[in-house]
């Protein structure tokens, strides 16, 4: 599968950067700022399948998410480098996926932030009737970037069109629309208690200390250890990459 990627930094080890649901991977600007003078190593970062430039799939679980990144990333790891991977709410979930080895890669250490651990069946039922409905089409693009940012949860976050909110638009036929595919609203029901027994690597998980989504007991159902992150949203890497990156460093 085509993915948009982008990568940077020198070294043996590397670090994987994987955005939410509805995002792309533009939602790690803040926290790329901090990695020359924070990370010695290597980042890649890239849209999910069916994500900003990245191509549409005929199914959008985790699994095969999984999939299309470990084909991505199996000729970028180095003999003796760490592989660090750290996701964010999906991203989370694909990075749990993983965290078993069974897509070509086997991670050093694996960070889940803000993952929405309890889907009732009205959510997962809301999910794919919009997974069903065709794309929405607006003739401005500001209404377009506004949905965007209000599907991706960045509303109020960062401006329209700012690096934060990259390739969350497309132009289509005269039209803009969002570039996610209508479809990736249907992420299946990730078995999470499985996906975390499959793990053969650590795992550390948080949330944002205001994340509506998910809470930390929920979050210490999977890592024991997990935290808040402070009085932060679900978007906390966007909020305070200095406090995500401070979380991440301490594990490694």
């Amino acid at each position: 599968m085509k993915l948009y990627t982008d990568a940077g930094g020198s070294g043996a080890d590397l670090l994987v950067l994987l955005h939410g649901l509805g995002a792309t991977g533009g939602v790690w600007t803040p926290l790329l700022g901090l990695l020359p003078s924070r990370w010695r190593g290597r980042w890649f970062l890239a849209d999910l399948p069916g994500h900003g430039e990245s191509a549409r799939a005929s199914r959008y679980f985790a699994e095969d998410a999984a999939l299309a990144l470990g084909e991505a990333l199996k000729n970028r790891t180095q003999s003796g480098g760490r592989l660090v991977i750290l996701g964010h709410s999906f991203g989370g979930t694909i990075a749990l996926a993983l965290a078993s080895g069974r897509y070509g890669v086997q991670p050093s250490v694996v960070f889940g932030v803000g993952i929405k651990l309890i889907w009732r069946d009205e959510e997962i039922a809301r999910m794919r009737a919009f997974a069903s409905q065709p794309a929405k089409r607006f003739a401005n693009e500001a209404d377009a970037w506004e949905r965007y940012s209000r599907v991706s949860g960045l509303f109020g976050l960062t401006p329209p069109g700012s690096p934060v909110a990259a390739r969350g638009i497309s132009r289509e036929e005269g039209a803009w629309r969002l570039a996610m595919d209508a479809a990736a609203n249907d992420p299946g029901r990730p078995a999470f208690t499985e996906l975390r027994a499959a793990a053969r690597c650590p795992v550390h998980l948080a949330r944002g200390g205001r994340d509506p989504l998910v809470t930390l007991e929920d979050t210490r159902a999977l890592d024991a250890g997990a935290t808040d992150l402070l009085a932060y949203g679900h978007n906390v890497l966007v909020e305070s990459p200095e406090t995500v990156w401070s979380w991440v460093e301490m594990h490694l």
